[in-house]
């Protein structure tokens, strides 16, 4: 059960970082390739790749290539059901506290 809550602290820290969350949000829909990332992105290739790197290495994203292109996509689609939950509920809080203000 240990290993458990082990490998649950070190997926979520990968959803600790803003730019991880974007990318996951993008690969939602599908594959993309890391210049497909930086267009959409607007990020260097060395910051994207460095954000892939740790996403896979926490099997969160899986590569493949092509020539000269590396693509990802995620490893298991589930992600995304953990990513709009959490996304939900900060909705959520965020329109909770836009009452309380107007309130004010």
């Amino acid at each position: 059960m240990r290993q458990l809550y082990e490998m649950h602290a070190e997926m979520c820290k990968v959803f600790s970082n803003s730019t991880r969350l974007e990318i996951l949000n993008l690969l939602r829909d599908g594959e993309l390739s890391v210049t497909g990332l930086i267009k959409k992105t607007n990020l260097s290739q060395a910051n994207i790749s460095q954000h892939l790197s740790i996403m896979k290495s926490k099997g969160i994203v899986a590569s493949r290539r092509r020539g000269k292109n590396s693509y990802y996509m995620l490893e298991n689609p589930k992600i995304i059901k953990a990513f709009d939950i959490i996304r939900e509920i900060l909705a959520e809080k965020l329109k909770e506290q836009g009452k309380i203000v107007n309130r004010l």
